[in-house]
């Protein structure tokens, strides 16, 4: 299935708004919470253009140098993108809302940053939808967690986790800043800054774990393996099937070695001829495999 990645540049777009939006508020009103915000969404906003690159390099053909292509490029930027939102968005957050815990500040003019939160709530929300309507399509009426899991295409859930929380930061922001400037808590800003941070520490840690899973290579699910056996068991040349080793080398190409138990009275023709009859059926059943190894064993 052919992506036309929206979910990504919908994100840019609005985090490249919502991110120069934050930092004018936060710099008018004195608001440390904003400027975290404001921090969260340019970071966000230069893991998209990571995720876009990741994108364009995975597609690069084959060479000699990289024989089964460059599809884990993208593994390699996701994983980039989730050690981002830990130390820039999540660091900075809670270093910044310690300060202004120890030091708090009035905010001065609340009702800009009210009025600005609401903006990037619409905004925010806007680009979720689309994320959810793009992961929907994928995930086959799976849970959404087990889709997260078994998805083999950090895209789609990384530009899902980022919206999510960006849109639970800017509602801690927003109930927090109420609390602070209705009951003269200046404190509560800081607070609210260290919340997001520890926020967009958590969604890291569960995007490093999903990109490092991906990155160190994920192998077929056990019943495509089954469906892959009988398959190749129904070759009238085989006994049956030794083992079977895979791992994607990308959300859309599959690396496949089968060892293979023949027939003992068939010749090397025979071998070479069910070889080519296994490699058809499995490419006409599964499309993303590209990459199909036969290997007799010498049991």
């Amino acid at each position: 299935m052919i992506k036309d990645n929206k979910s990504i540049y919908s994100a840019l777009a609005a985090n490249l708004l919502i991110a120069i939006t934050k930092f004018i508020a936060g710099a008018f009103t004195n608001s440390s919470s904003m400027i975290s915000e404001g921090i969260h969404s340019m970071v966000d906003s230069i893991n998209q253009v990571l995720l876009l690159y990741g994108l364009k390099k995975s597609k690069k053909a084959p060479d000699q140098q990289r024989p089964f292509g460059y599809g884990k490029e993208l593994y390699f930027w996701s994983f980039i993108v989730a050690i981002l939102i830990f130390g820039l968005g999540g660091g900075i957050s809670i270093y910044q809302g310690i300060q202004h815990i120890i030091k708090p500040e009035p905010v001065t003019d609340p009702l800009i940053n009210y009025g600005v939160l609401v903006l990037c709530l619409l905004f925010e929300g806007w680009s979720l939808r689309i994320a959810i309507r793009e992961f929907n399509q994928q995930r086959n009426g799976l849970s959404w967690w087990k889709a997260i899991v078994k998805s083999k295409d950090p895209s789609s859930f990384l530009v899902l986790f980022e919206d999510g929380a960006a849109l639970l930061g800017l509602l801690i922001v927003f109930i927090f800043m109420l609390i602070g400037h209705n009951f003269g808590l200046d404190y509560m800003d800081g607070l609210a800054s260290v919340l997001v941070g520890l926020l967009l520490v958590f969604v890291s840690a569960i995007l490093a774990r999903e990109s490092r899973s991906l990155l160190m290579g994920e192998g077929l699910s056990p019943e495509t393996k089954e469906k892959i056996t009988v398959i190749v068991e129904r070759d009238t040349s085989v006994i049956r099937i030794a083992n079977i080793i895979s791992t994607y080398q990308s959300p859309e190409e599959v690396l496949l070695i089968i060892i293979v138990v023949f027939k003992p009275d068939i010749d090397t023709e025979d071998i070479t001829d069910a070889i080519n009859r296994i490699r058809e059926a499995i490419r006409k059943e599964f499309h993303l495999i590209k990459y199909i190894i036969v290997q007799p064993s010498e049991d």
